[in-house]
């Protein structure tokens, strides 16, 4: 591992964007939300990505400059075309507009078809949180999830993340995917040579597998094989696969995007996906001060629980991540040499 000051690698992701034509705010957005993940402890979605993203910039399915189209307005909400503009950017723009329309109508909502991988989905509810909101956000992937007793992925990694405020600087935020690991999970294993657990995934033939190569492969070229839902193997997965369908519902049919099965990733670069944004003004349910202390008083009471034995604490959603990215901002932010051996080769790959 080496450490790298987050100023620092924020400005070399940014600069790649950069050097791609893609307009400044559109690079640093999308630098800074890709820092963030490796900052909170979360390489699945770090700068370990960029590639991803500087391959379909150059293949054209990713567009800096983009203009999204409105397809439908109310006071409330949106529904947007984003025309294949970069996911990260055009989500902190729409996270940005739901928290305004709630903090002035009380609730903000926006469905996003067209659109490119967007990070972490715990960056956009942070954003309303801090401002005094509940937040929420949605994200349709490829299809990679594998549904209870099938042998080939129908559903995405379709992440679902929720955030509320307490005191100072407490917070619950909740981010996760609706398979038992995501994609970036199964990359960060195949690049450093590790197998993966037995509950996470299974091969062509719907068994379970520990091999994240030829699984990644499989997944890429169709040939079946996939992450497994939350719940894992058995009966149980239902509920993993339930809470993906609701994703593809709030994100692709909201906006008439594409769903399921018909998001798929190509060779060169990542599907074009929907989004879907939600904020919750407090305010209106409550005193925000109040709400405040309250979920500064739930959070104090899971910290206080008795842990199990040889345990050192319970936790909740958010606590290890924010934990986390206080030490990395302070000591840099950890990189495999793996990962930095590829920035360096990004960045100085041609236009």
């Amino acid at each position: 591992m080496i450490r790298i000051p987050r100023s620092e690698l924020e400005q070399f992701c940014a600069d790649i964007f950069i050097n791609l034509n893609i307009p400044e705010e559109e690079a640093w957005d999308s630098a800074k939300i890709l820092v963030a993940a490796d900052a909170r402890g979360i390489p699945s979605h770090g700068v370990a990505h960029l590639a991803r993203y500087t391959a379909g910039i150059r293949s054209g399915k990713i567009k800096g400059a983009v203009v999204p189209t409105i397809l439908k307005e109310t006071p409330l909400s949106r529904t947007i075309d984003a025309e294949g503009a970069m996911g990260m950017s055009l989500s902190r723009k729409c996270m940005d507009w739901v928290i305004e329309k709630a903090l002035r109508q009380g609730a903000g909502f926006c469905a996003v078809r067209n659109s490119n991988h967007f990070g972490i989905a715990g960056y956009y509810t942070e954003m309303a949180a801090r401002q005094g909101c509940i937040g929420m956000a949605f994200c349709n992937t490829a299809a990679l999830g594998v549904p209870t007793y099938a042998r080939k992925p129908w559903f995405g990694t379709n992440p679902i993340a929720f955030a509320a405020p307490g005191e100072k600087d407490d917070l619950f935020s909740l981010d996760m995917a609706t398979t038992t690991v995501t994609r970036g999970r199964i990359e960060v294993a195949a690049r450093e040579g590790e197998k993966l657990h037995p509950s996470w995934a299974v091969g062509k033939n719907g068994l379970s597998t520990d091999d994240p190569v030829s699984l990644l492969d499989d997944m890429l070229y169709l040939r079946g094989g996939g992450l497994l839902p939350l719940g894992g193997e058995g009966d149980a997965g239902y509920k993993g696969f339930g809470l993906a369908v609701m994703v593809d519902i709030l994100s692709a049919l909201l906006s008439g995007g594409t769903f399921g099965e018909e998001v798929r990733d190509s060779v060169e670069t990542s599907a074009r996906v929907c989004h879907f944004f939600m904020a919750i003004d407090i305010k209106m349910f409550r005193n925000l001060a109040d709400f405040k202390a309250d979920m500064s008083r739930m959070l104090k009471s899971i910290r206080k629980m008795e842990p199990a034995e040889g345990k050192e604490r319970v936790l909740y959603a958010g606590l290890r991540h924010e934990e986390t990215e206080a030490e990395n901002n302070r000591l840099g932010i950890p990189l495999s040499d793996k990962t930095w051996e590829a920035l360096q080769k990004e960045k100085n790959l041609p236009k």
